[in-house]
């Protein structure tokens, strides 16, 4: 099974996330998560921390990240996972492979016109924000 991951990127203030406004497909021109495919030799950890690096720049002395869900896609034989935290503190960020930009949490994550996922990322903001104490 292929796994891929997102990482949900939240402001030290907590009033953004982190996205990244897709240069090819899927979902070109689109905003989306961050993320990407993990390698076959690593954890899923590692390759939560090693995409986000990867994309941002941001390290694990910048953020800790939580596991918190896992999207099952039997019929393409793929699991996604989800990975979430809150930088300590305010940071630049950057990345030459998509443009990045905070976008605020007020926004409808569930226009699937403006972003990538079929209202995927709005269930997990959603679902993040119902929770957050668990594990923020």
């Amino acid at each position: 099974m292929k796994k891929y991951n997102v990482i949900v990127v939240f402001s030290h203030d907590e009033q953004k996330v982190l996205m990244c406004l897709r240069r090819k497909n899927p979902f070109q021109g689109m905003y989306n998560l961050v993320g990407g495919k993990r390698k076959e030799n690593e954890t899923s950890e590692q390759a939560a921390y090693r995409e986000l690096y990867e994309e941002t720049h941001i390290s694990s002395k910048d953020i800790s990240l939580a596991h918190t869900h896992d999207l099952n896609y039997y019929l393409e034989d793929m699991i996604l996972e989800v990975w979430a935290g809150q930088l300590k503190e305010d940071i630049d960020v950057y990345g030459e492979e998509n443009e990045l930009k905070w976008i605020s949490l007020q926004e409808n994550f569930f226009d699937v016109q403006r972003f990538a996922g079929y209202g995927n990322i709005g269930h997990i903001l959603y679902s993040l924000d119902l929770h957050k104490e668990g594990w923020f």
